[in-house]
């Protein structure tokens, strides 16, 4: 098992990266944000593994099955240019007791453990309140976007992410800023 050292980003699928669209289940229905590849290529070049985490309900509701979203992922992946490290879906209903669904942290904690990830240093990035519980959940840092159901969700979150902002691409350059204030030390004059 990998030592916990590496940072992340965990990011929803569908409103955050994509277009949302419900129950998407065909590629020919996928729209990436125009900015959502340059976004994830400045988290890569930051040194950010990046995982996909995403609940697909409609695979236990019998509307499409795994295949389809295992082509609407490797279509997204070779549209983001190979950049995503993982991809974690929960294809269980909302009242069937799993561990993965969102807001339980069942999909983030698998990646982490696997990835050898240090979630304290990493970041959830998602259009709904599921998907703040699921990082705060799993002590990452959250940021919520307003694309997707994000605006609407924006005020009645039932825990406060640590960021809103208008996009992923936005997330990104809180991300990015956030790490260098880190990075930065600060100068101590000894007396």
């Amino acid at each position: 098992m990998p030592e916990n050292t590496r940072k992340a980003v965990f990011i929803d699928r569908d409103g955050t990266l994509i277009e949302e669209v419900d129950f998407l289940s065909r590629v020919e229905e996928m729209r990436l944000f125009e900015y959502t590849r340059p976004a994830l290529e400045s988290l890569k070049a930051a040194g950010f593994y990046l995982f996909v985490v995403t609940n697909q309900s409609g695979i236990a509701r019998g509307y499409f099955d795994v295949s389809a979203v295992e082509a609407i992922h490797e279509s997204l992946q070779a549209h983001a240019g190979n950049l995503i490290d993982g991809f974690y879906h929960c294809p269980h209903l909302p009242d069937a007791g799993c561990k993965c669904r969102k807001p339980l942290p069942g999909m983030i904690k698998e990646a982490a453990e696997q990835f050898g990830i240090d979630l304290s240093a990493s970041w959830m990035i998602g259009d709904k309140a599921l998907d703040i519980l699921a990082g705060k959940n799993a002590g990452t840092r959250t940021i919520l976007v307003e694309t997707g159901y994000g605006a609407e969700h924006r005020e009645n979150l039932p825990a406060r992410p640590d960021l809103i902002v208008k996009d992923l691409s936005e997330a990104v350059q809180k991300i990015l800023q956030s790490s260098e204030s880190v990075a930065s030390p600060t100068a101590v004059t000894l007396q």
